[in-house]
């Protein structure tokens, strides 16, 4: 099978699904596909220098020659909204003029970053007459909706589910994430034959529990092995609600035995850091995001692990970070909304439990009942690891994908 990947963003930049392509594209080379991405000349997450090596770099070839990258030329992405949208249009307009060029494609694969990136691959798809894949990572526009940057019949937002609309119907098959966003496209009139629920997943043989003896962590950043740790490692963004994270730690400084340890990130992070420092807070130790490799180390220092988000925006999806954590056999200790599938997940996996979100004094009561549990790291056992396995590994869900893009081609 030859696959067309139209691609926003690709090595070595990186975003959240990311990992998730890199090891998509292992296992559909594995099964004996060839892949074409398209691909704009990389700016995002990368330096100066790395740009350069790129700049006139517009062929290459990745997994032994299996995978061919065309690469276009495109402006440096930055945090101008209107130079942002200005890119996201040059760069759906060069891909859909290269993919269209194409012969003998079988199938169209792209994923929902930017928002029009669905739309463009569809009507390459319908140009070259063959199937289109959809990996629905995020709901626009109701994601803008739930992180306040828009409102419900604003114009922006009815340009959204207009672009929404359009996308969906050129789809042969959508993959939803959760099954909240499964839901919200019912809602929405999409056939349900139409969806594929595959999870993000996690590769269970990278991400592994490690002992806190051998965490190197523990002496890179100082910390008391002793203690019992709350881990929180994410962005600090509007819709993640992470500053409950510094305002549980304020709740507990009296409490010599609990230590927030947080990685953090994104465009909110410098303001957590300095809620921290002016409360004087001497119970949490604030640090830049790891690399991706790090993860298990990260997970597996904490006796717990946080997840957090803004109330109301729980319902749209399932944090993908869930599953490392789960890998990692940590608990966790939510503060999301308690109707969402993670809340639902937690309880019936027994890998967690879940409290209001935005309430610090919930949080800080969670985290207070979880250290009267043991501590031991065998005490925590294998459920969650075992639950992650089975539902939300790298091996069952790419197998999904690849049994997703064969459907396709029966049709």
């Amino acid at each position: 099978m030859n696959i067309l990947f139209l691609n926003a963003y690709y090595a070595p930049e990186q975003i959240s699904f990311s990992h998730l392509e890199r090891e998509l594209l292992e296992a559909l080379v594995e099964d004996g596909h060839h892949i074409h991405v398209v691909c704009p000349t990389p700016t995002r997450g990368v330096s100066d220098e790395v740009a350069r090596q790129y700049k006139d770099k517009k062929r290459e070839t990745d997994y032994d020659g299996h995978v061919e990258v065309r690469r276009f030329s495109a402006p440096r992405e930055g945090k101008n909204p209107l130079i942002r949208a200005f890119r996201y249009f040059w760069c759906n307009w060069r891909t859909y003029r290269i993919g269209k060029k194409y012969k003998g494609i079988d199938a169209v694969f792209a994923v929902s970053t930017p928002p029009t990136q669905g739309y463009m691959a569809g009507r390459v798809a319908k140009k070259l007459s063959c199937p289109m894949i959809y990996s629905l990572q995020d709901v626009f526009p109701d994601s803008l909706v739930t992180t306040g940057l828009t409102r419900e019949g604003s114009l922006l937002w009815k340009v959204g589910r207009w672009v929404e609309k359009k996308t969906y119907r050129l789809c042969t098959k959508i993959i939803v994430i959760s099954e909240a966003c499964r839901k919200n496209l019912l809602d929405k009139g999409v056939p349900k034959e139409q969806m594929i629920l595959i999870p993000n997943w996690v590769d269970t043989e990278r991400i592994l529990p490690v002992e806190r003896e051998g965490n190197a962590l523990l002496s890179e950043l100082g910390l008391d092995g002793s203690k019992f740790l709350a881990v929180y490692a994410g962005n600090f963004g509007a819709a993640q609600g992470a500053d409950v994270v510094v305002r549980a730690a304020e709740l507990l400084k009296d409490d010599p035995e609990i230590q927030f340890v947080v990685f953090g990130g994104g465009a909110l992070f410098g303001d957590a850091c300095s809620l921290a420092q002016s409360m004087g807070l001497e119970n949490i130790t604030m640090n830049p995001l790891l690399p991706q490799e790090r993860v298990p180390e990260v997970y597996s220092l904490g006796d717990v692990a946080l997840i957090t988000c803004k109330r109301g925006v729980g319902s749209s999806g399932m944090p993908s970070k869930t599953w490392s954590i789960m890998a990692c056999n940590t608990p966790i200790v939510a503060a999301f909304d308690t109707d969402s599938e993670l809340a639902e997940l937690l309880k019936d996996s027994g890998a967690g439990t879940c409290v209001e979100p935005e309430d610090a004094e919930a949080l800080a009561a969670a985290i207070r009942e979880a250290k009267k549990a043991s501590r031991d790291a065998q005490s925590r056992g294998t459920g969650p690891r075992a639950y992650v396995c089975e539902n939300a590994s790298a091996n069952v869900c790419t197998k999904k994908y690849i049994d997703a893009f064969k459907l396709c081609l029966k049709k």
